[in-house]
């Protein structure tokens, strides 16, 4: 069966699709949740992966970044930030080495195996990356920023989880048995979701783009309707980028 990746780039389908894909990631990413029996309680669990991956599959890299850079939109517009855009920067760099890697490979092979190559490259992307961000950048800035250079905050927020933690051994506890296990399990998540039902999804999407197809001799009019369709999305795309300023610039606390 054609996919829906390999069809014209701007077509209404694709746009619809990733419209409903960002729609749902952006609620589940607002929907997140602690787990501070395993991690650290500011580590936020999401669910927002398992759409951007399965939309990764069915309509390819691109669109899946197209799909990270939208869910996190509508976040800044309905909840703001707490952590001065440097949090979402993170979240968009780590999924998007996730789901972005593993929709490239899967695009070049098609199959189960290559389904399985893919997650599994684009989890060693997407972790290697979260280290990174939280070494080089998060950890640094929070301190700085929010504590004014004390570390203390932060150990206490580790000690009930680890009790020895201090300033010396806190990359140690964090990185290595907070972060990486972490987004290790973000992943596992949503391969696991993304391999049950993506197949479903993606025939019911093909189904749906086939009716879309223009009959003979309709072509021009469907390319008006493309046009339409994609410079509504743009629209929309602008609105919330202006929103999420203004919420930061005018509205915040």
């Amino acid at each position: 069966m054609e996919q829906v990746s390999e069809r014209k780039f701007f077509s209404s389908t694709r746009i619809a699709v990733i419209a409903m894909f960002s729609t749902i990631a952006g609620i589940l990413y607002i929907f997140n949740f602690a787990m501070p029996f395993a991690f650290p309680s500011f580590l936020d669990f999401k669910f927002s992966d398992i759409p951007v991956l399965i939309g990764s599959f069915v309509l390819g890299p691109v669109s899946a970044a197209i799909i990270v850079v939208v869910q996190i939109l509508i976040k800044l517009v309905i909840e703001g930030t707490t952590t001065n855009f440097v949090g979402e920067l993170s979240d968009l760099l780590t999924c998007c080495a996730f789901a972005v890697t593993a929709g490239a490979i899967y695009a070049k092979k098609r199959t189960f195996k290559g389904a399985l190559i893919a997650i599994a490259v684009g989890t060693v992307c997407e972790v290697a990356v979260a280290i990174l961000s939280n070494w080089l950048v998060l950890v640094p800035f929070y301190v700085s920023f929010f504590f004014g250079g004390s570390w203390d905050p932060l150990i206490g927020m580790m000690t009930p989880l680890f009790p020895s933690c201090t300033r010396e051994t806190f990359y140690n506890f964090y990185l290595w048995v907070s972060v990486l296990p972490f987004n290790l399990l973000r992943c596992i998540v949503a391969a696991v979701v993304t391999i049950l039902v993506y197949k479903r999804i993606s025939i019911l999407i093909n189904r749906f783009n086939d009716k879309l197809q223009p009959k003979e001799g309709q072509e021009v009019k469907a390319k008006k309707i493309n046009y339409a369709v994609l410079f509504s999305a743009l629209g929309v795309v602008l609105l919330l980028v202006l929103f999420a300023l203004l919420r930061f610039f005018v509205f915040a606390d």
